[in-house]
């Protein structure tokens, strides 16, 4: 009887919706208008903080901030000072003194070549010389935006040999070079590509309908976001999941809808009558694929880093939202001004699509050939995902282009300088002339920094800094950062922080302590599809091949970013060495609710197939046939959304929406185009085992087309 409550159920929600147009109109548009308007304040809002409460590098960064002002979780700033042609720090030292006097700010740690004790070997090479600087930081993201006008300022008319000093690292390189945009510019972008894909699918201006829901769902859920950050620090990231995932899976929802209104008009319903069946049919598809991307998302929840439950909190409301939107205000716009919407197009055609049902008889027909063949792509592309290293991208990767710190930063590392000196590893000790005795022994490690004076040392507690010969994210940077935290474990008090320490913490929150979220995603996934699909196989395949697919996208993200393949002709990078710590998890989330979209609507019409008395072949051609154009669309659009994401100046950010398209596109096409339909049609019978009995129930789409549908009130 499950399904025929659902159906009874939404038939209610059109019959209550359709009979309260102007009340759910006006609802709508109060969320949507204050959302807008609020939109600005809550950005300001977002945070930017990626700590790990109660881990050791977290706790190791805190006391050093506490005690000394500055460091710790924040990487030092850069002042590169390029030296004449075969001359030496000896042969410049009036110069370069006077100008790291100037850098001597209070409150700020300095080492210099020219301090005792400050491995004048690691910050001196080839015609260049290196002064690190510790400010104080300050919330954002831009930790030294008050700091570096600052030390601009300090910094103004200093020369050493006529060569003027040059601010780098990974602080002011991180910033993208300083270019900030409004998360408006990527949405327009997501936007336009969204408007082109719907005009060629619809044909009239009934594009604009998926769109205004869009535009609905977006400014509520960031009102919701306003309303949350009341509560808890909330990462910056949930704006763009807000604003080009809401637009693509409110656009999703909205064409499932709308197509299959569609359908019931070209076969003879009238307006309503249509708007009502949409809803007990597709309407019911939404509201399961909401709550499947819903589940997953709750995945980041219950993960032990804080900055990773706000995004999914923040990227929870987005499916909940956009359905609301697509079951209320959709139905209403439909009912209302649907039918004048359809211009210039005239004649109303199905919404069965030629093309896809050559594909779905050929993919049946083939089934095994197509099966192995699909199965064998998406092994290959995952094949990479076996060496995916986890960390922050290689200083390297950010330090491209042809900006001055950029540049200034390749030349320091071209120079012979080590590729770990934007990134030293922080040691608070008891015992500063030990600590710089065994670190300076450990292999790895090119020199151990330990200025004397009071920014160094306060009330018998003092910091080194360990400057790695290699860069704390490549496979010898590692490597030598566990080394480091091994042999500080037997100093008086020590306790190691710094960046690297902190990313290496992470990693092990993430996928050290919550291996069981996985499985418990799949668990709740399963229970909720099996009694949707009425099977147990096919919720089974379902996920299996979900986890194959994300797979796949992680398998070409690490050849792409991680390897470096395409990188530099795709995004003008270097390859980044490490995939960013918490993008396997985040897309881990969003791409196996989005998948599972796809997934709901193509099975959803072949058991609604099957129902109607089909073959499992007929009702495989049938599902393909009805939905293949509808989930083309929408991956379309959603890749759009996340190549728009991708043009965001940050790596992570790039690294993060690249995951997110390559697992939409191939999900997609090679998936739910093949491998879905050729595992259906392969299970046969098998398919359609359920093991509880069901009583009094006919299925609805086992009747004559319309015949369960009534009249609606206006």
């Amino acid at each position: 009887m499950v399904d025929g409550v659902e159906e009874e159920t939404m038939g209610r929600v059109a019959d209550w919706v359709l009979g309260h147009r102007r009340t759910v109109v006006l609802a709508w548009l109060a969320l949507a208008v204050v959302g807008g308007v609020l939109a600005p304040t809550t950005i300001d809002r977002l945070g930017f903080d990626f700590s790990t409460p109660g881990q050791p590098a977290y706790e190791a960064n805190e006391a050093i901030t506490d005690q000394f002002g500055n460091g710790g979780a924040i990487d030092p700033l850069l002042v590169t000072v390029p030296l004449p042609e075969g001359s030496t720090v000896a042969e410049n030292q009036a110069e370069l003194a006077a100008v790291v006097e100037r850098l001597r700010q209070p409150g700020w740690r300095v080492a210099s070549p020219l301090d005792e004790g400050a491995a004048a070997d690691v910050l001196a090479a080839d015609g260049n010389a290196v002064v690190l600087v510790w400010p104080p930081a300050v919330e954002g993201p831009a930790p030294y935006a008050a700091a570096l006008p600052q030390l601009e300022g300090a910094l103004q008319g200093a020369t050493v040999a006529g060569a003027e000093p040059v601010v780098t690292g990974t602080p002011v390189l991180a910033e993208g070079g300083g270019e900030e945009r409004p998360i408006i510019v990527e949405i327009a972008l997501g936007a336009g590509g969204a408007i082109v894909v719907l005009a060629l699918v619809f044909g009239s201006l009934l594009a604009l309908v998926p769109l205004l829901v869009a535009a609905v769902a977006i400014t509520t859920t960031f009102l919701l976001v306003l309303l949350l950050t009341t509560v808890i620090d909330v990462s910056f990231i949930v704006q763009y999941l807000v604003g080009l995932i809401g637009l693509g899976v409110a656009i999703d929802y909205s064409l499932l809808v709308v197509m299959r209104w569609r359908e019931e008009r070209a076969a003879g319903a009238d307006d309503l009558v249509a708007v009502r069946t949409a809803m007990t049919t597709a309407g019911r598809a939404v509201v399961f694929s909401g709550v499947t991307v819903a589940i997953s998302l709750l995945s980041l929840v219950v993960l032990p880093l804080p900055f990773l439950r706000t995004v999914g909190f923040g990227g929870l409301f987005i499916p909940l939202v956009s359905v609301l939107v697509a079951l209320t205000l959709l139905p209403v716009l439909l009912a209302s001004v649907g039918p004048r919407l359809e211009w210039p197009r005239r004649r109303l055609r199905g919404t069965e699509s030629r093309t896809w049902h050559r594909v779905g008889t050929t993919v049946v027909r083939h089934r095994w050939v197509a099966a192995a063949l699909a199965t064998a792509v998406l092994l290959l592309l995952a094949s990479p995902v076996l060496g995916i290293k986890l960390g922050t991208p290689q200083v390297s990767a950010i330090a491209t282009g042809s900006s001055p710190a950029a540049t200034a930063f390749q030349q320091l590392t071209g120079a012979g300088l080590p590729d770990g000196l934007a990134r030293p590893v922080e040691v608070l000790t008891d015992d500063r002339a030990a600590a710089v005795e065994r670190l300076s022994a450990v292999e790895g490690v090119a020199g151990v920094l330990a200025p004397a004076g009071e920014p160094w040392e306060q009330g018998g507690t003092g910091l080194v800094d360990v400057v790695l010969a290699d860069d704390p994210s490549s496979t010898a940077g590692r490597e030598a950062l566990t080394a480091v935290r091994a042999a500080a474990d037997g100093l008086p008090g020590a306790q190691v922080g710094g960046t690297a320490a902190g990313d290496a913490d992470s990693v092990e929150a993430i996928y050290g302590n919550a291996w069981w979220v996985l499985p418990l995603v799949v668990v709740i996934t399963f229970a909720l599809l099996a009694p949707a699909l009425r099977s147990i196989w096919l919720p089974v395949k379902a996920l299996v091949l979900n986890v194959v697919s994300i797979a796949a996208a992680y398998g070409m993200t690490v050849w792409i970013w991680q390897e470096g393949n395409l990188t530099d002709l795709l995004f003008g990078a270097s390859a980044t060495g490490t995939l960013t710590f918490w993008v396997p998890v985040a897309a881990f989330s969003f791409l196996f609710g989005l998948s599972m979209d796809y997934e709901v609507f193509i099975l959803s019409r072949i058991r609604e197939g099957r129902d109607a008395g089909m073959s499992t072949d007929e009702a495989t051609v049938h599902g393909v046939a009805y939905t293949g154009r509808l989930v083309t669309s929408a991956a379309l659009i959603l890749f759009l959304a996340f190549v728009a994401l991708s043009t965001v100046p940050v790596v992570d950010v790039k690294i993060f929406a690249t995951t997110l398209a390559l697992g939409i596109l191939l999900d997609a096409t090679v998936v739910r185009g093949v491998l879905t339909p050729a595992l259906v049609a392969l299970l046969g019978e098998v398919n359609w085992w359920w093991p509880f009995r069901r009583y009094g129930h006919r299925p609805a789409h086992a009747r004559p087309r319309h015949a369960h549908a009534r009249s609606t009130r206006a």
